[in-house]
């Protein structure tokens, strides 16, 4: 077994190439390896027999002596075509890598091949020669995000650039926050090519950061399915094998590029294949596959087949239900004249918003279940399902608020506000319903809507002086346009108040001190609108039970909830600010920009968060895609006035590790909905100072 970094350089194919592109129908083409004469023409291998024993298309079998092609088209041998006829572009690359793969069959081809080339380098890592590429490519670097969506893959170039990724929002490989490499590792290949290997020792499988495997020309029957581990795979060559079957498992390998299965006894691929959304290239030539896959692939190509496959993948057992966690509320005792206890739940949704769900996007997911038409049915019913007090949405458009969610919502005892992107008021009314925002409901026969406001991030930098002369600030923060959405509500029973703030921070994390910056100025909006919300009269007419409605003194006893995608993991600053209340002035996620006070003076707020999940230490993850697993959506409530009684827990682990991301047959978006039940606390224990509770 040989260890290896990998950097790909140029090989040359058989010259007798020219002559099987030319002569010889390819569905006729098997597992025999022909030997080729000095002009390029066909002859038996001394004791071959006088025929070859041949699988067609369609899985039927078939005669063909290679003497007999070379005559004429004997034995009925389809007649062959001639170049350019009959051999189209994707079945010529087959052609080209089946040749270079057929000529590594020897024991650690590519490593001594590597070795050669290395020799004379002061190197102590050997790289190893990509056969398939002809010009050098790093493959220990990240992988290009490219998608197998409709754009069309090149011929033998891995580092073809992918279809731009749309700017205002993440995708399968772009992750909305950092996620940790881990440490270096010197070597990311493994070469046991030609080892006549009949199984594989587990402990290959331990071996997560490889990014190129080579078992080609062994005598593997089978591949285990411990091979999902390998999730950084870029390319998997098991050429020359006896493999008559694929493990569903090898679709976990979603950063793969390349995979290579000349001459081995396939007849039929998992469906599960569909989810190798980076695939550039899959190589079957040599296989009795079924015309039905063959005929896909030799037309148009592996983006085709991968798509095919994805389509026609069976749905499988949806997950169990997510569970109910119970949690005990720090809350004293009620004393002598305070009203009954007072509960309410908040469910939080990034829904995915329709023009960003895309094959390039999502190449993943099949084209039924990326449907809007199927994703708004199951957002409306889990949404339903859980009846919760309070709904803050994001990437929601005003054509799914206005014809959808109002629509359909307002039957069930909710009203709603609404606020879009900045960019929206720029835009035609056709354009402008296409831009999504925030969307609040919240039960009208609970709650009155006393003021909604909308926080624009990008307007509120143009009016601040301290920013003024910053050129960070025009460059980084005035060219997002996020907003947030504020509710003022009043409970119509015991005239308590409540502060709902529904936000989405942007997504890049190139531009983390944006997203600080962004929360910073949202604390301090909420602070002049709770200031302000505190001011108003107390309601007077109360239920039967309620004495009198609470009075707030200033707007930090409210009870506060700030919910939404925050884009940053618990690491983050963005996290560290509204957790600690406080960020210092030379904070690494101000990147060494400069904004203003902020970065003068550090940034602070008055209220005491926590975070409802941090009460059973966050979920696993409220975003689940190949490129990235990770905590980005929070709500924060003031622990001074609210505290946590239960939540939803996190989706079974079991299920995730036979799914590579979201949205699919079962979850309609990339992230999964939180939902948090509170209880407020007693006016007595909310009217004393602030205090932080937990940290």
């Amino acid at each position: 077994m040989q260890f290896y970094s990998h950097q790909p350089s140029g090989s040359t194919p058989s010259p007798s190439l020219a002559h099987k592109l030319a002569g010889f129908p390819q569905q006729d083409w098997t597992r025999q390896h022909l030997a080729y004469g000095p002009a390029g023409g066909l002859y038996q291998p001394p004791g071959a027999p006088s025929h070859a024993h041949s699988h067609s298309l369609g899985g039927q079998h078939a005669l063909h002596s290679p003497a007999a092609i070379q005559q004429g088209n004997t034995l009925g041998a389809p007649t062959p075509p001639t170049v350019g006829n009959g051999v189209g572009p994707h079945w010529q690359q087959q052609l080209v890598k089946a040749e270079v793969a057929r000529a590594s069959s020897s024991p650690h081809h590519r490593a001594r091949a590597a070795a050669l080339a290395q020799r004379g380098t002061t190197n102590s890592a050997i790289a190893i020669l990509d056969p398939n590429s002809k010009t050098p490519t790093n493959r220990t670097a990240t992988p290009k995000p490219l998608i197998n969506g409709n754009h069309k893959n090149t011929a033998s170039n891995l580092s073809a650039s992918p279809p731009p990724t749309p700017s205002a929002h993440p995708s399968s490989t772009s992750a909305p926050d950092r996620t940790s490499s881990g440490p270096a590792q010197g070597w990311h290949s493994i070469d046991m090519g030609g080892m006549q290997l009949k199984t594989l020792s587990p402990s290959l499988f331990s071996y997560a950061f490889l990014t190129n495997l080579f078992i080609n020309h062994n005598n593997l029957t089978s591949l285990p399915p411990d091979i999902s581990r390998l999730t950084n795979l870029v390319l998997l060559d098991a050429s020359g094998n006896g493999l008559s079957v694929l493990p569903p498992e090898l679709g976990m390998l979603t950063h793969l590029r390349e995979l290579l299965l000349f001459d081995n006894n396939l007849v039929t691929l998992p469906p599960e294949l569909g989810t190798l959304h980076q695939l550039e290239f899959l190589g079957i030539d040599g296989n009795p596959l079924a015309e039905s896959l063959r005929s896909v692939i030799q037309k148009d190509g592996t983006a085709a087949l991968i798509a095919y496959l994805r389509d026609s993948c069976p749905v499988p057992l949806p997950p169990p239900e997510r569970e109910w966690v119970a949690i005990e509320p720090d809350v004293l005792a009620p004393k002598e004249g305070d009203p009954p206890a007072e509960t309410f739940s908040m469910l939080c949704y990034n829904i995915l918003c329709d023009k960003y769900a895309t094959s390039h996007m999502y190449g993943y997911t099949p084209s039924w279940a990326l449907a809007w038409d199927y994703r708004k049915e199951l957002i409306l019913q889990e949404i339903m399902s859980y009846g919760a007090d309070i709904l803050c949405l994001q990437e929601v458009d005003i054509e799914q608020y206005e014809d959808y969610f109002l629509h359909h919502l307002s039957q069930q005892d909710y009203e709603g506000v609404y606020s879009q992107k900045s960019r929206a008021k720029t835009m035609s009314e056709t354009e402008r319903k296409r831009v999504d925002g925030c969307a609040t409901f919240y039960k009208v026969s609970k709650y009155k809507l006393i003021e909604n406001q909308v926080v624009e991030f990008n307007q509120i930098a143009m009016q601040r002086p301290d920013f003024q002369k910053s050129d960070d600030m025009f460059n980084r923060v005035m060219t997002k346009d996020n907003i947030a959405n504020v509710a003022l509500l009043e409970n119509r029973d015991s005239g308590s108040r409540l502060i709902v703030a529904n936000v989405h921070i942007h997504w890049n994390p190139e531009f983390r001190d944006v997203k600080l910056v962004q929360v910073a100025m949202l604390m301090d909006e909420i602070e002049k609108i709770a200031n302000r919300f505190a001011l108003l009269p107390p309601k007077l007419d109360l239920a039967p039970g309620f004495p009198r409605a609470p009075v707030y003194s200033d707007g930090s006893k409210i009870p506060t909830l700030i919910c939404g995608d925050f884009n940053s993991v618990p690491s983050s600053g963005v996290y560290e600010f509204l957790s600690k209340g406080t960020v210092m002035r030379d904070h690494e996620d101000f990147m060494d920009h400069v904004y203003g006070n902020y970065t003068s003076d550090g940034m602070g707020h008055r209220l005491p968060l926590r975070s409802a999940y941090a009460n059973i230490g966050e979920l696993p993850m409220t975003n689940y895609t190949p490129g990235f697993e990770g905590v980005i959506d929070y709500i924060w409530y003031t622990t001074n006035s609210v505290s946590v009684t239960g939540l939803l827990g996190e989706v079974d682990p079991s299920y995730l590790s036979k799914v590579v991301g979201f949205p699919n047959a079962h979850f309609p978006s990339d992230h999964v909905c939180l939902l948090s039940e509170f209880r407020l606390r007693p006016p007595s224990a909310a009217a004393s100072p602030a205090t932080r509770i937990g940290f």
